[in-house]
């Protein structure tokens, strides 16, 4: 199959593939624009920056592409307004929210013209998504990484949510070669959200201590933690994961980031330790097939080898 362009708004990605939004620090202006340089859409993840912080990123990432960029922000970010707000005034292409649903998020998009696109789990909130303005939805199922907002598996929810609404439908989780991609579109998606892949690419900014770990990972080594957001969330099996598993990790300084926290452990504090490398202490957001990823490679070279798998696929 030759891949299919996606039009969300008034943009048009040459290549249907939304890049992860993968907090925190993962994806910064340099993977985002690697990927928009490629055709596909390159997410900045926003939580856990400052409004100066994410002013930097958005212009850089504009220095290096002239191709799509959005950001990505948890809906539990206690400053989650204030990041779209920050984001839309530097012009961002769209908004990707996820971690939580928003209704307020669609007045911004329709004051600034910016597209919102939801990340969804269900058909109830894809329609309402619809309704209340969404450009797009990303439909995220059970294999993603990070924060889960079900059980169901991508390839099931695809159908019954196209079969639902009518605007673009974006599907993420499991997502790792052409022949996922073509299966997907078949099922009715117009395009996908890949974040293991990038995830494991050279421009992605986390220390290579943590995408060799990616590497070293086998299917038994990925569990579900439970996230001080209030969400179920999947990551690496390591000393970290462990402890919370069964206790809390106690919060030495809170720097009150939630609208809303369980305070079982800082959830900032533990993605920003793994990005950095300490693969012990910090928690390792993953999707549930990152084994099955062995090479660390450009962003080029992956969008080459998805197009040659896609071509091919059946």
């Amino acid at each position: 199959m030759q891949l299919p362009e996606l039009k969300i708004g008034n943009k048009i990605a040459k290549v249907p593939i939304f890049q992860g939004g993968m907090a925190i620090r993962l994806s910064t202006a340099r993977l985002a624009a690697a990927v928009a340089n490629e055709g596909g859409v390159g997410l900045i993840a926003a939580s856990g920056m400052s409004n100066e912080e994410l002013r930097y990123e958005i212009r850089l990432a504009r220095s290096l592409t002239d191709g799509i960029i959005g950001i990505n922000i948890m809906v539990a970010a206690k400053k989650f307004s204030e990041v779209v707000e920050t984001a839309i005034d530097e012009g961002i292409d769209l908004v990707v929210a996820g971690a939580g649903f928003s209704r307020d998020i669609f007045g911004y998009g329709k004051e600034s013209g910016t597209p919102i696109v939801p990340i969804v789990s269900s058909v109830k909130l894809a329609k309402i998504a619809e309704r209340l303005g969404a450009t797009a939805i990303v439909v995220e199922g059970k294999e993603a990484g990070g924060h889960l907002g079900t059980d169901t598996s991508v390839r099931d929810l695809i159908p019954v949510i196209r079969a639902a609404v009518s605007i673009p439908v974006i599907a993420a989780g499991g997502c790792l070669h052409g022949q996922d991609i073509v299966d997907l579109i078949k099922l009715g998606a117009n395009g996908v959200q890949m974040g293991s892949r990038f995830a494991a690419s050279v421009e992605a900014n986390s220390a290579p201590t943590v995408k060799e770990y990616y590497l070293k990972s086998k299917p038994e080594d990925i569990v579900v933690i439970h996230s001080p957001v209030g969400l179920p969330g999947r990551a690496v099996r390591n000393p970290f994961a462990e402890h919370i598993m069964k206790d809390s990790w106690p919060i030495q300084r809170c720097d009150n980031c939630l609208k809303a926290c369980k305070h079982n452990f800082c959830i900032i504090r533990a993605l920003t330790r793994a990005q950095q490398g300490d693969v012990d202490t910090g928690l390792v957001f993953t999707g549930e097939y990152i084994s099955r990823i062995d090479e660390i490679l450009p962003v080029s070279e992956i969008f080459r080898r998805l197009k040659e798998e896609a071509a091919v696929a059946e």
